[in-house]
């Protein structure tokens, strides 16, 4: 893995990389054979913690529901979280590898990745306590996919019981190049804001040869989904990002049955908070007129499951990664990462979280890891890579990893503060990097 002289921390924190390695492979290799979803991860908790703890950090379990929190105290200086997730998607994996997971669950976002990589962090940092000073908290978070997890955590007290953080990092795969860092720009959002609705249209049931005596759901289900996509054909601007899925829909027992109820899941996603509120607005407005339209007996019931702002990476503390990355990998290998419309609940850590956690001006960083190798990415310039959420998603975890490992490491080591070297060179251990 190269390394740049002019980084003062990345040869001794990194020196360790091929023993770390192997074990965190062996730790990715079992949460992805036995993936757990969202609120479920009961095992995939316990697998992360034991690792943590056999590593000598002080590890808490059970924290806004299966969630994780290790501790490795070592002196004087910043509080430095690095966050992974626990949960996995509710998909039938497709991707003929050796450890697939045949449990109806699948690791198709990364976060088997995101928790191997966290795991070979805390190592590389536990055996290079020499070098750094400060706190190092690791988080398993669970139910990032239901963008519910964040929220839990700090309503029971993250913060409180495990102290205020200098910074908050995390890192999340992507379908790029195996080994390429992006970083989000200093003025755009790294993943859009979200929500996530359940709509039921309450109709009038009975026999499919007496319609006229009936008021079909499913009819004004079907009306509901057609005009929900004007929204964003004919109600955003075309300058925003703005995103609406009907990604369930669920009615009916027998098909000479007219059903009850229909009940829709929606997704709406945003790159500003503004965009996402007149989205919101408009499906309501839609949905009520419709069933109004079809004479529904009553009104529908909408339920907002959960909503996530956009996430905005500190300014200064991003850039202040970025150059350690850079340093460690070289420029070509550390991009601006464009914004995206996929959704996360960590900007609940920072200053969008306020009303949970009460500190202000917590630092987030975040940035995307690549994860595709040269071979895939030859492949018709990577367009047949599977991407995230795909039930072929399979990155190449040989190289992957490491990389993770290291970017997260070298991360960590920028905000942490840096020890005085025994003849006096190296910078005072005062705090992060500026």
């Amino acid at each position: 893995m190269p390394t740049s002289p002019k980084t003062p921390y990345a040869h001794p924190a990194l020196a360790a990389l091929d023993e770390v390695v192997r074990p965190a492979l062996l730790l990715y290799l079992d949460a992805h054979r036995h993936p757990e979803v969202s609120g479920e991860e009961a095992r995939t908790a316990a697998l992360f913690a034991d690792r943590l703890a056999t590593l000598g950090l002080d590890v808490t379990r059970n924290i806004g529901g299966h969630g994780v929190v290790g501790v490795l105290r070592n002196g004087e200086g910043p509080r430095v979280y690095l966050r992974a997730e626990l949960d996995a998607l509710p998909l039938d994996e497709r991707t003929g590898l050796p450890y697939a997971s045949t449990n109806g669950a699948m690791h198709a976002c990364g976060h088997d990745l995101h928790l191997a990589a966290a795991v070979g962090a805390a190592d590389l940092l536990a055996r290079t306590t020499s070098h750094w000073s400060g706190t190092l908290v690791v988080l398993g978070q669970p139910a990032e996919e239901t963008l519910t997890g964040a929220r839990a955590l700090l309503k029971d007290g993250l913060y409180a019981r495990f102290g205020r953080p200098a910074a908050v990092l995390a890192q999340h795969a992507a379908p790029l190049p195996v080994g390429l860092i992006a970083h989000g720009g200093p003025h755009a959002p790294v993943v859009a804001a979200s929500a996530a609705l359940t709509v039921v249209i309450h109709g009038r049931g009975g026999h499919a040869a007496t319609p006229h005596l009936t008021v079909d759901p499913v009819v004004t289900a079907a009306a509901v989904i057609g005009r929900l996509q004007t929204i964003v054909a004919r109600e955003a601007a075309p300058s925003e990002q703005l995103s609406l899925t009907v990604g369930t829909l669920h009615a009916g027992t027998a098909v000479n049955v007219v059903p009850d109820t229909a009940e829709l899941g929606i997704g709406v996603r945003a790159l500003t908070d503004d965009t996402l509120d007149r989205a919101l607005a408009a499906v309501d407005r839609i949905v009520r007129a419709e069933c109004a339209a079809s004479a529904c007996p009553r009104g529908p019931g909408l339920t907002t499951v959960s909503r996530s702002p956009a996430l905005h990476g500190d300014p200064a503390a991003t850039e202040a990664v970025r150059s350690a990355h850079t340093d460690l990998y070289g420029p070509r290998r550390v991009i601006t990462w464009p914004p995206s419309l996929a959704a996360e609940d960590f900007s609940l850590f920072g200053d969008a979280g306020l009303d949970l956690h009460g500190e202000a001006d917590v630092p987030l960083v975040y940035w995307m890891l690549g994860t595709a190798s040269p071979e895939q990415w030859a492949t018709a310039g990577g367009a047949e890579i599977a991407p995230n959420h795909s039930p072929r998603f399979a990155p190449a975890i040989r190289t992957a990893l490491p990389a993770a490992i290291s970017a997260l490491t070298v991360a960590a080591l920028d905000r942490l503060a840096v020890r005085p070297t025994r003849n006096g060179g190296g910078p005072p251990a005062t705090g992060p990097h500026p």
